[in-house]
């Protein structure tokens, strides 16, 4: 698909906004893969706020320029390119069109502003111990009282949780004929009395990923999103937007052009190991794919009705940004070989200076990529089923 000059101007500018308007501190931690806190990812969504971008896939009836899928793709290419950091999707992107799509006025006018302006974190609590992947499973349950919900049991991988002013919670608060059936969406406050959240230690030394716990926790029956018991259907369109964005093929850019930068500095046999054959066809293989999934994405989100994949098509998106992006730092782990064998997560503090550590941080990292959002294999299941019929 060849871009109109309306989207090709859209996507410089965005690039050229990012390249002037993201502070320094922030892309550096982002380049050396260093920790970044809340505060920066706030103050760059704030940056992003206030020229309009932030949301602008929402309806401007809610704060956003109503992107087609395509200028939204687009802006988050350029960004990420651009070593931007990654925007965080559990509000802007999970919560708030589940919210204007199927919440209350009240729900939207109270919590959409704060979305958009980066004064509100969210968290997702969808992962259980014994129902990942398989979400059906899930046994956190919610039981009214008068005018709340009490809520109880437990959440688990859920990112950022340690950050979060709300989460987004699916909870059983009746029974049906299959699995799916009696789930509710609530609107959780995180500060609320009942509420622990307990890191969990990953392997790439970084603090992600949480387990939270509820003990009769108070949810008022406000924070009821849709219908009691539909919240399947709620839960289903909001792993569309989670799949629709996992292509990410802004990041592997970003991360190809580091990998290209670490390979020409790193000598071997008295050459670059960029020049190097193998490791050369390598290189070239990993933009080949980067190069087809673009296209598949120009092909899905460019089409003239504008609508956004769904089912099979973003699972596949899914499968192959995921394995892209393994795939990438996997070759950045091979270039920096015993420079990165010393790996001492003391180096992602803010003042670190990662270098070699921070790509080894990143392919330690991305071996959660196909697991988190529904493992690969429940993709491939569903591209099996739905869309192959078998």
């Amino acid at each position: 698909m060849v871009l109109s000059e309306d989207l090709r101007r859209f996507r410089d500018e965005v690039a050229a906004f990012c390249r002037a308007a993201l502070p320094a501190d922030i892309r550096r931690k982002v380049a050396l893969n260093l920790t970044l806190a809340r505060e920066d990812h706030a103050r760059w969504q704030k940056i992003l706020h206030a020229r309009g971008w932030m949301g602008g896939h929402w309806p401007a009836a809610h704060g956003g320029r109503d992107w087609r899928p395509l200028q939204r793709w687009l802006f988050e290419q350029a960004l990420a390119e651009e070593g931007a950091p990654w925007l965080i999707p559990m509000g802007v992107a999970y919560v708030g069109p589940v919210l204007y799509t199927f919440g209350s006025e009240a729900q939207k006018a109270r919590f959409l502003p704060p979305i958009l302006s980066a004064d509100h974190f969210w968290a997702q609590g969808y992962s259980e111990p014994n129902a990942g992947s398989d979400l059906a499973g899930l046994t956190t349950r919610a039981v009214r009282r008068g005018d709340a919900y009490v809520l109880n049991g437990q959440k688990t991988w859920t990112t950022y949780a340690h950050w979060a002013d709300w989460m987004f919670c699916l909870a059983r608060t009746g029974a049906g004929g299959r699995p799916q059936d009696g789930v509710s969406f609530l609107l959780v406050d995180m500060r609320a009395p009942g509420v622990t959240v307990r890191p969990i230690p990953t392997m790439d030394g970084k603090h992600h990923v949480n387990e939270v716990f509820f003990d009769d926790v108070r949810v008022p029956a406000e924070n009821l999103v849709g219908e009691e018991g539909r919240a399947w259907a709620y839960a289903k369109f909001l792993l569309v937007q989670e799949r629709l964005i996992s292509a990410e093929t802004g990041r592997a850019r970003h991360l190809l052009a580091r990998l290209r930068e670490a390979a020409g500095a790193v000598m071997e046999g008295g050459a670059p190991l960029a020049r190097h054959d193998a490791f050369a066809r390598r290189l070239a293989e990993v933009e080949i794919d980067i190069r087809a999934l673009e296209a598949v994405c120009l092909r899905l989100l460019g089409r003239t009705a504008g609508a956004v994949p769904t089912g099979v098509e973003a699972n596949l998106l899914k499968i192959r940004g995921t394995e892209i992006a393994q795939a990438i730092t996997e070759l950045m782990v091979r270039a920096m070989a015993r420079r990165g064998l010393p790996f001492d997560p003391a180096a992602f503090a803010p003042e670190g200076t990662a270098d070699a550590v921070g790509m080894a941080g990143e392919f330690l990292h991305l071996r959660a990529a196909t697991i988190y959002g529904g493992s690969n294999e429940i993709q491939r299941g569903i591209i099996a089923k739905q869309g192959l019929g078998l």
